[in-house]
């Protein structure tokens, strides 16, 4: 097991380049399995979550050649419909598999996700459209076993807002009989990036990017080649790190087009943010200002956002206030910036932050993947040296993260903690 060791203190200048999205590369490997022949896909992040991916995919029976940064799949002559315990119980996005078997190959059985323990996130409201599309459900001994002769295309009306449900009913409906429209779609870049995966293969669909999407079903589609977005969670982090630290940096590779409700509430508290040729540039203010974020739904502040916000407001002239709509458990961060002197009191879902000069350092320990990166940035801004235990959750979603600080300066290291 690792752990992060951080001498904080040090201000982040320099360049760095935004690694692919790990949230919009899963989604694309798994609708691989809708396509004939070969697909190969680009910027893929170096990441555990991939690795389990391409491994699942391998356990289907699809031929995987994984390198760094791509990914070769071909998809001919695959004929198993599990996708066992042992692979999904550490990644939730494993159950994007569920539509595209079955709607390639009539049947599927999927063990029901695990991930970060971040609050209920239930797949209801993909057995239910699945269901409305024609599908024989049940759920027996942890797993979803589902089958149908052909999909159909229907009007599927989401009650919530879901990032995967809209995804896997997306991927299912390319290969259904008719039209499907997704009504109260998610809107968020990656599920676009898939959209324009699954059109480059010879999808049919409309609207992505907008609460209703249009599928018209095909009876098959071709692999292709594609270029999985920059990752903007990674960015996003990297332009609180600069804030937290008094920094100045250039993230290469990303578009402000993905960031712009992160960027309002960053220019709220004072920052400096340029869109240029090379990429953004980011630079902060001598004080920070207290600034009130509410997560929700894109195009709103994204809850994977929050943690590393709210490291930055413990910073911050004043106080401010983080309300939680999304997920219920995704304050277990709070209790680790405590101990690092944090001033934070919780009601509900809601969270008030009163500004201090500065935190101190501590022993803390990594809960979840946000919380992860939450107490790196805390870290790299307190006076002393911070150890981050349980940092395996970081590596689920970005991709050398102590290196790519180093290179902007701070002083941090990866160290092997024997037992």
């Amino acid at each position: 097991m690792d752990k992060i060791v951080i001498k904080g203190g040090e201000k982040l200048k320099g360049r760095v380049k935004i690694s692919g999205s790990k949230n919009a590369a899963l989604p694309i490997m798994a609708a691989t399995i809708l396509s004939s022949g070969w697909n190969e896909i680009r910027n893929l992040p170096d990441l555990r979550d991939i690795q389990t991916m391409s491994r699942l995919l391998e356990n289907l029976g699809l031929k995987s050649q994984i390198s760094r940064h791509r990914v070769k799949i071909h998809t001919n002559g695959f004929k198993n419909h599990i996708a066992s315990y042992d692979l999904v119980k550490t990644m939730r996005a494993s159950v994007l598999v569920l539509g595209p078997l079955l709607a390639r190959l009539g049947k599927a059985r999927v063990s029901l996700p695990g991930g970060c323990a971040i609050g209920a996130r239930p797949i209801d409201l993909h057995l239910k459209a699945l269901e409305a599309m024609g599908a024989q459900i049940k759920i027996e001994g942890g797993y979803v076993e589902a089958s149908c002769d052909r999909l159909k295309g229907v009007p599927i009306e989401f009650g919530t807002v879901t990032v995967t449900g809209t995804e896997n009913i997306m991927m299912a409906a390319t290969l259904a009989e008719g039209t499907t429209l997704i009504h109260n779609a998610a809107q968020e870049p990656e599920v676009v990036d898939l959209a324009l995966f699954l059109k480059q293969m010879g999808a049919k669909i409309q609207g992505e990017g907008t609460p209703t999407i249009k599928i018209e079903g095909v009876k098959e589609l071709k692999g292709t080649r594609y270029e999985v977005m920059p990752d903007r969670i990674e960015a996003g982090t990297f332009m609180i790190g600069a804030a937290m630290t008094q920094g100045d940096i250039l993230m290469e590779g990303i578009s402000p087009v993905y960031l712009q409700a992160l960027i309002d509430k960053l220019k709220e508290a004072g920052v400096k943010i340029e869109s240029t040729s090379k990429g953004l540039r980011v630079t902060a203010p001598k004080k920070i200002k207290s600034v009130d974020v509410e997560t929700a739904p894109y195009p709103g502040f994204a809850t994977d956002f929050q943690a590393q916000f709210m490291a930055l407001m413990t910073q911050a002239d004043g106080t401010s206030q983080i309300v939680e709509n999304i997920f219920e458990n995704r304050f277990m961060h709070v209790g680790e910036l405590i101990r690092m002197g944090a001033d934070i009191k919780i009601e509900g879902n809601r969270a008030f932050i009163k500004g201090l000069p500065s935190l101190s350092a501590a022993p803390i320990m990594a809960t979840d993947l946000r919380a992860s990166a939450c107490l790196v940035l805390a870290g790299l801004a307190a006076e002393g040296i911070t150890e981050i235990s349980r940092v395996y959750h970081i590596d689920r979603g970005y991709e050398k993260i102590e290196k790519k600080f180093r290179k902007l300066g701070a002083k941090v290291k990866r160290v092997k903690v024997k037992y």
